[in-house]
């Protein structure tokens, strides 16, 4: 593998995450024979119309797909394991949640409802970047570490060409969350982090990468497979008109298990793969 593509090593993996924030790791025959699997499946939940009126989003030019996906805590699905390149790098897994099965179709981003002209114009400008886990809370929205997440694995599908929305990374861009972040919790307690606002040093950092960090997409074959550090800006780019995907449109499955110690942890662990 090479700095296009994933690490060769554990110890290299962190080093590339912590720096560039995310690695790509080449399809093998153990995440194509996932990829198919999970696509077997993810054909019928995307068409259930309970689904549909819970997850299809956007005017319909996004499939959102939240814990969709029906694998087991170890990640088989229609009996098919967990696993791979990118899984090997990561080591023993905690156990997993649902996948997300994200799909985008041809003309994402539209409005999604209830969103704010300003909201749209930030989807579609910086692909509604965001660092997973800071959640909206309370009625003004005030952002808050309330899923500190360990990892996000994505692993493609369906065939999409490049510019078919793919996911989109800031390189670099976890460090500078994690300095703004830590200087927001500093004052308080460990034991509160997960209730202390933290909007404006989100806000403020996110503004940082913008200017200072290379937005570089990541565009997924079937079976290959992306490690997203935990604290980096990412996003969805719009799909563009050239781009041609799979009848099922381009579609990911997402896992983001949960951080054993917390918001403590997500914020300064020094795992070899999730620091």
């Amino acid at each position: 593998m090479n700095a296009a593509t994933g690490p060769d090593s554990g110890s290299s993996l962190a080093q590339t995450l912590a720096t560039r924030g995310w690695a790509r790791f080449p399809a093998d025959a153990a995440s194509e024979g996932w990829a198919g699997a999970a696509l077997d499946v993810a054909r019928d939940v995307v068409q259930d119309p309970e689904m549909q009126a819970t997850w299809l989003q956007c005017e319909g030019t996004w499939f959102v797909g939240v814990d969709a996906l029906p694998n087991t805590a170890a990640g088989a699905v229609g009996g098919v394991p967990l696993d791979g390149a990118a899984v090997s790098a990561l080591g023993p897994l905690p156990p997993l949640h649902s996948a997300q099965v994200s799909v985008t179709y041809p003309g994402y981003p539209k409005p999604r409802a209830g969103e704010t002209e300003a909201a749209y114009g930030y989807r579609l400008r910086r692909d509604a970047a965001h660092v997973d886990g800071l959640l909206p809370c309370g009625p003004e929205r005030r952002r808050m570490i309330r899923e500190p997440h360990a990892f996000i694995l994505g692993i493609a599908l369906t065939e999409a060409t490049a510019d078919a929305s793919p996911l989109v990374v800031w390189e670099g861009s976890p460090a500078i969350m994690r300095e703004a972040l830590a200087r927001a919790l500093a004052p308080h307690a460990r034991d509160s982090w997960a209730d202390v606002d933290v909007t404006a040093a989100y806000q403020a950092a996110r503004k940082t990468c913008f200017a200072q960090c290379t937005r570089r997409p990541v565009p997924l074959a079937p079976g290959e497979a992306v490690i997203v550090h935990r604290l980096a800006l990412h996003g969805i780019a719009p799909w563009e008109a050239t781009a041609t995907a799979a009848p099922e449109g381009r579609m990911t499955a997402y896992f983001r298990p949960l951080m054993p110690g917390g918001v403590s942890d997500w914020l300064n662990a020094t795992h070899p793969c999730w620091g």
